[in-house]
């Protein structure tokens, strides 16, 4: 029950993600959550769109596995885990930041749904 609960939160976090970097990239919005500049959201809107729609699928992933019930056990498991690697990547490439935002609220859910929590 916490793992659905966990997962549920890290799809929501994901479709928070790809709204950001879809919709509200090139927006007040989207600079304050992503310290950008308003030169360099215009000129990497495309590029973050892209990087959304990424998102978008990770929290369709979880989702799909959350509908299944107990069938979606190995889907959970599989997106969960593709998650923690997006966020491993960008904490080192891009920011610590999405360590903690990202990577460690699927290490989370992960633990707490192989626990059977």
């Amino acid at each position: 029950m916490l793992g659905n609960i966990l997962i549920a939160l890290v799809a929501a976090l994901h479709l928070y993600f790809m709204y950001l970097e879809m919709i509200a990239w090139d927006t007040p919005a989207g600079h304050r959550a992503f310290g950008l500049t308003p030169e360099f959201a215009k000129a990497s809107k495309v590029l973050a769109a892209n990087q959304g729609l990424y998102n978008g699928f990770l929290a369709a992933g979880l989702i799909w596995g959350l509908y299944l019930g107990e069938a979606g056990f190995t889907i959970k498991i599989f997106f969960l885990i593709c998650v923690m690697a997006a966020g491993l990547f960008g904490a080192a490439t891009v920011s610590r930041k999405i360590l903690y935002v990202q990577a460690v609220p699927a290490v989370l859910a992960l633990v707490a749904l192989l626990l059977g929590w």
